[in-house]
């Protein structure tokens, strides 16, 4: 049987919070004395039964991530996990409405320490995406650009927006994402997750080159053409979505059709602990379900590679680790 775990990998969709282990969130609260009503089940797991309680029980959490050096230390933790998980490059999504409340210098600060904390996992090459989160607003979202485009942090490359997908429409964000454009980041957008292909129609209108998640555009054949033809790339999160209901099974998600259609993707764990999930288990699951191989994710993370954002030299210097056959 095959260690999937030891196969090197791309993860082009990874929440910093959402991939803060349990116990270092216990850590955190009780550092402070707080109480954290709710958020773990009796063995300790984050606990939540719908999308609703998922988004509060996150935002609890992440509630007790307050300082520059809370933020250095959840990185090195998370890039652990992901080392252990084979992971050669990363891209982690961050927030500056959580990291610093908006705030420009205490948003400085945070990202600075996010930085450092990437040194003390070297193994793992680390860039961030800055991302607006999509319930506060179109206002709050611009807010977000500036800062992502203010930003002197040489790691951070990307912009896009989480948050609730169901909350206005992509297009009501527009300002920002030029902001961010113009400043030369790549752009990437939540859509197709619980939204439908209309989500994905929208977001596409914001010029991003990526879509976080974008599986449910499966229900429309002209759609998945044209992600295909433009080279759209799907951040796809499977585990995640059937976590949440969007699909029932493995065997009912839509990433290997969207695969044989030509839509190029990778595969992320989008939030693991919440969902149970580590970037191992879901090779594991995609081997058992649809029999990919060791050349089927080789392409996948070339592909991954091809569409991250971070330098060519960065992506020729990885790029021999996923051989062609």
């Amino acid at each position: 049987m095959t260690d999937w775990r030891t196969l090197p990998k791309v993860e082009l969709h990874l929440h910093l919070e959402g991939a803060a282990p349990p116990t270092l969130i216990r850590s955190l609260a009780e550092e402070q004395g707080v109480t954290l009503t709710g958020v773990f089940d009796d063995v300790g797991h984050y606990h939540w039964n719908d999308f609703a309680e998922f988004l509060k029980c996150y935002m609890a959490a992440t509630a007790v991530i307050k300082t520059p050096g809370h933020s250095k230390r959840l990185v090195e933790e998370v890039l652990r996990q992901s080392a252990v998980q084979g992971v050669v490059y990363t891209e982690i999504f961050i927030a500056p409405h959580i990291s610093g409340g908006g705030d420009r210098v205490a948003w400085a600060e945070h990202l600075a320490a996010m930085e450092e904390g990437t040194l003390s996992v070297p193994e793992v090459e680390t860039r961030f995406i800055s991302t607006a989160i999509r319930n506060l607003g179109p206002e709050k979202a611009a807010d977000a650009a500036r800062l992502a485009v203010e930003a002197t942090s040489p790691l951070l490359v990307g912009f896009g927006m989480g948050g609730e997908e169901r909350y206005l429409t992509a297009a009501d964000f527009a300002q920002a994402f030029a902001i961010a454009r113009e400043a030369g980041l790549g752009l990437t957008c939540h859509a197709g997750e619980f939204g439908g292909p209309e989500s994905v129609r929208s977001a596409l209108t914001l010029g991003v080159s990526r879509l976080g998640h974008g599986v449910r555009a499966i229900e429309d054949t002209d759609l998945v053409n044209e992600l295909a033809d433009r080279q759209i790339l799907l951040e796809t999160n499977p585990g995640s979505n059937i976590a949440l209901g969007v699909y029932s099974s493995w065997a009912d998600h839509p990433v290997q059709t969207l695969r044989e259609a030509g839509v190029p993707l990778c595969i992320s764990t989008d939030d693991p602990p919440y969902f149970h999930t580590t970037l191992t288990s879901e090779y594991a699951h995609l081997n058992e379900t649809f029999g990919w191989e060791r050349a089927d994710f080789d392409a996948q993370n070339r592909t991954a590679l091809a569409h991250a954002f971070c330098d060519d030299a960065t992506r020729t210097r990885l790029l021999p680790l996923f051989p062609e056959t």
